[in-house]
């Protein structure tokens, strides 16, 4: 067990990673929640996780569990299956996703009914193996109801997809970054997360049956270079359990410049980066 000197202060009890048997609080205005338990008048975690404050309940999210969505949550996702009105979305979670074909943009953003027609082409939206940025509408026990009706969702292209712990990605209210360095994150509630090429809004705007297009853009070794720096950057605050936002990921960036990109995954270049963005996350704080 942790001593008294451990314990965090109210700004600190949030979103702070705890192993089991570390002293959370013991201020007497907290309760206990899932992953913890009370001991002479202290509240501990039970598990490893993050720490969550809800008001005056204290909980531990499990590091390891499985992505459980919430109503506004944005995701990414893979397409599993095509059926009838519908397509199955694998969305790190214990049941896939369902995103039905009610539940989309048609090319050039047309608002109407979806016909029969529209039905037998549902392949020419999104095949299986497609990526998908959507939002969540529905929590059901059968599973999480997608929707991408908006011209900001749809199938991601020109880039490489990063999976990491979903506790780690804090929600906020938006999750596309348009990153300084050329690059385009989206970075998804359920832990997974994509790095591709910047693309103008103007653009897709302009040509809105973008959003459905099976082709990437012609990408160059710079625009390559500079996913991989990223992706490998999400990678390592991955491994060291460092929270994943657009500000971590720039910081890590920018530390990383120093280092070949094939590097940054090395033991000692992951640690020593990880120290440095912690450090100036610290600061910011």
């Amino acid at each position: 067990m942790q001593t008294d000197n451990d314990f965090s202060t109210d700004a600190e009890l949030s979103s702070r990673i705890v192993t089991p048997g570390s002293a959370i609080t013991n201020d007497p205005m907290y309760m206990r929640g899932h992953g913890t338990f009370t001991e002479r008048d202290t509240i501990y975690s039970s598990v490893s996780g993050v720490v969550e404050r809800i008001n005056k309940l204290v909980s531990v999210r499990s590091l390891k569990q499985r992505y459980s969505g919430e109503v506004g949550d944005i995701v990414v996702g893979r397409i599993t299956e095509v059926g009838s009105k519908r397509w199955r979305v694998d969305v790190n979670s214990r049941q896939d996703g369902v995103l039905m074909l009610s539940s989309i943009n048609l090319p050039g953003g047309i608002l109407r009914r979806k016909s029969e027609s529209d039905e037998l082409q549902m392949r020419t939206f999104f095949a299986e193996g497609d990526l998908v940025f959507a939002e969540v509408q529905l929590n059901t026990p059968a599973g999480l109801s997608l929707h991408t009706r908006s011209i900001q969702y749809g199938k991601l292209r020109n880039g490489q997809l990063v999976t990491v712990f979903p506790q780690l990605v804090p929600r906020s209210r938006n999750h596309f970054h348009s990153l300084p360095c050329g690059v385009d994150v989206v970075i998804g509630v359920n832990g997974y997360i994509w790095v591709s090429k910047q693309v103008p809004a103007s653009k897709v705007e302009e040509n809105a049956e973008l959003i459905y297009s099976d082709k990437n853009d012609p990408i160059f070794d710079e625009e390559r270079e500079a996913i991989a720096r990223v992706a490998n950057c999400i990678n390592l605050l991955n491994r060291l359990y460092v929270k994943i936002t657009d500000v971590s990921i720039m910081y890590a960036y920018e530390e990383s410049l120093r280092h070949l990109v094939k590097n940054l995954l090395t033991k000692s270049v992951a640690v020593d980066l990880a120290h440095s963005v912690k450090a100036r996350l610290a600061q910011q704080s």
